[in-house]
């Protein structure tokens, strides 16, 4: 069996894309931080923990006075001996945090391995759209909470219920997405594809995938967003373990400190999967992080 040897200038090449790329994330970031969004963003969070503090427990407006704030809320999250049994130190807070990621993870991955392909044939062939585009448009704004009861005939086990509940909302996000990235290409490329001779998988390779990604990872940020308050409503129906459950279960037992804490705790998370989607689609569209630079 033969070896394929790398030759010395492709070695070089791929080095000089390596450190092209690592040159460019450290020119976005000085940028960034040269910029006033960063100090901006924490001058509004700042601004915002101000409102709640006053409002909460300093001057106890009215629908504002049983509220917990944000003094309570910090001292019972990083109690090492919690009032109400939640915090940074107890193992139940992780275990509700790993249920709803896993969940959530499983949720993201099904509703973009079917919505992506599905919005990109929808969008490339007109005859497959005029199929399946009125089912979808039917489908869609049919409220989440409308599905509980057939998810839970369609889907005796619990565990899948919830699942299938937060898979619905990202599936419809990122396919939507997804069509209207096909749709936004312009037709002089399809026209240029055809007279080069290139085929029909050809062009849907080279031009419909790379012309519809701005697109497509839009539609994944919108649909993990959705993705997670889905899932929310969901734990609260029928989870056992989870942050939408914590939240509910807090509620019915009246320990509003972990309310707070389970809610921000979704939108760290919520955020951090976001960021992540938006970096992963920079890896892959660097011709737009170049542009952009430039």
């Amino acid at each position: 069996m033969q070896t394929e040897e790398v030759s010395p200038g492709k070695a070089v090449a791929a080095k000089d894309i390596q450190v092209s790329s690592m040159s460019l994330f450290f020119f976005r970031t000085q940028l960034w931080l040269k910029s006033p969004t960063p100090y901006l963003t924490l001058l509004g969070l700042g601004l915002f923990i101000l409102a709640w503090w006053l409002t909460t427990e300093v001057w106890q407006l009215p629908r504002f006075d049983k509220l917990p704030g944000p003094v309570r809320v910090v001292r019972e999250w990083v109690s090492k001996d919690p009032s109400y049994g939640i915090s940074i130190y107890t193992p139940e807070y992780y275990e509700h945090i790993w249920r709803s990621v896993l969940r959530v993870l499983e949720a993201f991955a099904v509703a973009t391995i079917l919505g992506v392909p599905l919005g990109l044939f929808m969008g490339w062939k007109q005859t497959f759209k005029d199929y399946t585009f009125p089912v979808m448009e039917i489908l869609r704004p049919i409220p989440m909470l409308a599905w509980v009861p057939l998810a839970i005939l369609m889907w005796p086990e619990r565990e899948l219920a919830i699942i299938y509940l937060t898979f619905l909302a990202a599936f419809f996000a990122t396919t939507l997405n997804t069509l209207l990235g096909v749709e936004s290409i312009d037709e002089s490329f399809f026209r240029a594809a055809r007279c080069l001779g290139a085929k029909p998988h050809n062009i849907f390779f080279r031009v419909v995938i790379p012309g519809a990604l701005p697109f497509i990872f839009t539609g994944l940020q919108i649909s993990m967003g959705v993705a997670w308050f889905s899932l929310v409503a969901g734990e609260m129906l029928a989870g056992e373990y989870g942050l939408g459950y914590l939240i509910w279960n807090s509620f019915i037992l009246v320990q509003y400190p972990v309310i707070v804490i389970a809610m921000v705790t979704l939108g760290v998370i919520g955020w951090g999967s976001s960021a992540l989607i938006r970096f992963v689609g920079t890896l892959l569209m660097k011709w737009q992080s170049r542009e952009a630079s430039l």
